[in-house]
């Protein structure tokens, strides 16, 4: 249920090919403040999240430290949130720098995130990138298939070629009727929200469900609080008590279908949440103009 003024209110309802019957998994938190998976010889530290069918890294890189994938890794997207971040990134024989507030997509093959100053960067994979999953700190969650969940589906290949592509977040001007800025590949949704001023207004939150995909809520800045209510099934063991979990920046949850959500910013500064999906949205996909980059991935 939506605002009439949210955006969303009209979107179509969707059609769900993941599991109707089964367990519903429970929410998956991670404050990216705690043990890191890995940390390297120049003291760069990464975290490791995964859901059924994408990885999210987040790693807080000091000058001159690199993230590297080898020959054979899919397309990826890495996210800057820092209004001061600066790396270069080497990807398929072309080399270009990103800075501020933005999100890269990289091609499939060897590539190179190197900081040029402290940066935190967040990369998110889709589930074929097996070695991260293996490593993400709720890995163990995922033995088993979560059935709710509708398999990876990929899309179409880009109109112009795998190539290495930067988008500058804060050129991207608000517009009435468009829900946040949204970007899509052949595997992923990235959703970077705009930015909002103190806490979300209580009377117009958006509690809602999906059908069949896990939804990832990737705080960057402020302080929120995640309302999560799993609904009832016949088994009565399975049920589960209202959520209401503070979390600070940066953190995710990894929101399982169909639990009813919505997240209300509580800072009193500024807050950002990115949401993180894959495949693809179809629904938002269906709205014109959302896509942001929708001219350079076609939709299936």
């Amino acid at each position: 249920m939506f605002d009439t003024s949210d955006p969303r209110a009209g979107l179509s309802v969707s059609t769900a090919t993941g599991s109707t019957s089964g367990a519903i998994a429970a929410t998956h938190y991670t404050e990216f403040d705690g043990q890191p998976t890995d940390i390297t010889a120049l003291g760069s530290k990464t975290w490791i999240t995964r859901g059924q069918n994408f990885v999210v890294s987040y790693s807080r890189l000091v000058a001159g430290d690199e993230l590297r994938r080898p020959d054979g890794q899919d397309e990826y997207v890495a996210i800057l949130h820092q209004d001061g971040a600066a790396v270069t990134v080497s990807a398929g024989g072309e080399q270009v720098a990103a800075k501020g507030q933005s999100l890269v997509v990289v091609p499939a093959g060897e590539s190179a995130i190197i900081a040029d100053q402290p940066t935190d960067v967040v990369r998110v994979f889709d589930i074929r990138t097996e070695d991260l999953a293996a490593l993400a700190s709720n890995a163990a969650d995922y033995e088993e298939p979560h059935p709710r969940v509708a398999p990876l589906e990929i899309w179409p290949e880009p109109t112009d070629g795998d190539k290495l592509r930067v988008y500058a977040l804060d050129a991207i001007a608000p517009e009435p009727g468009r829900f946040g800025r949204i970007f899509r590949t052949r595997t992923l949704m990235i959703n970077y929200m705009y930015p909002t001023e103190g806490p979300r207004d209580v009377s117009k939150l958006s509690p809602h469900h999906h059908d069949d995909f896990e939804q990832g809520s990737l705080a960057v800045r402020g302080e929120f609080i995640h309302h999560i209510r799993t609904p009832w099934t016949p088994d009565m063991n399975q049920w589960r008590d209202d959520e209401h979990t503070p979390v600070g920046s940066p953190s995710l949850a990894i929101i399982p279908p169909p639990t009813v959500h919505t997240t209300r910013a509580t800072g009193g500064g500024s807050n950002i949440l990115i949401d993180i999906f894959s495949p693809p949205r179809e629904d938002f996909s269906d709205q014109p103009g959302w896509v942001l980059n929708a001219a350079e991935y076609p939709r299936k």
